[in-house]
């Protein structure tokens, strides 16, 4: 059974430069705890990252993931390819442009291919969530 996060929130900055740390998905290693290496092996057509291979710890577990993104001027996106632990994943960060500041809406939705204890799996979903707001509106900071 899939298991869905979401969280909202704001940040003191453009959308466009929410969008350029999104598309640096090589840098999510250094804003995303879980994360421990992300290469990009194929772009699209705009030159934006098409297919990255990830590496993702979390609840003690490393999981190596292939994803394809999706791009618009206001969504990232991204849908499971292959994984070790995961049958699914899809997740997108929608950003709503308000000038000087931008409301960020994230969404996850992953189901592993092995049962875990609740307790576990709700830790994840907040891992998750906890690292899209804060692990963003920290790079955001720095980057501004």
């Amino acid at each position: 059974m899939a298991v869905s996060a979401s969280t909202e929130f704001d940040l003191n900055a453009p959308a466009s430069l929410v969008m350029e740390i999104l598309l640096d998905v090589e840098s999510l290693p250094e804003w995303s705890g879980p994360h421990k290496s992300a290469k990009i092996l194929t772009t699209d057509a705009d030159g934006r990252p098409d297919r990255v291979e990830l590496s993702v710890s979390a609840v003690g577990m490393t999981d190596n993931q292939t994803l394809d993104y999706t791009w618009t001027d206001t969504t990232c996106a991204w849908t499971l390819v292959e994984s070790s632990q995961l049958s699914e994943q899809s997740g997108v960060y929608t950003l709503t442009d308000n000038g000087a500041t931008t409301h960020v809406k994230f969404d996850l939705s992953v189901e592993l291919k092995i049962k875990l204890p609740g307790l576990l799996v709700k830790r994840a979903q907040k891992i998750a969530v906890d690292t899209a707001k804060k692990g963003l509106t920290d790079e955001v900071k720095r980057r501004s």
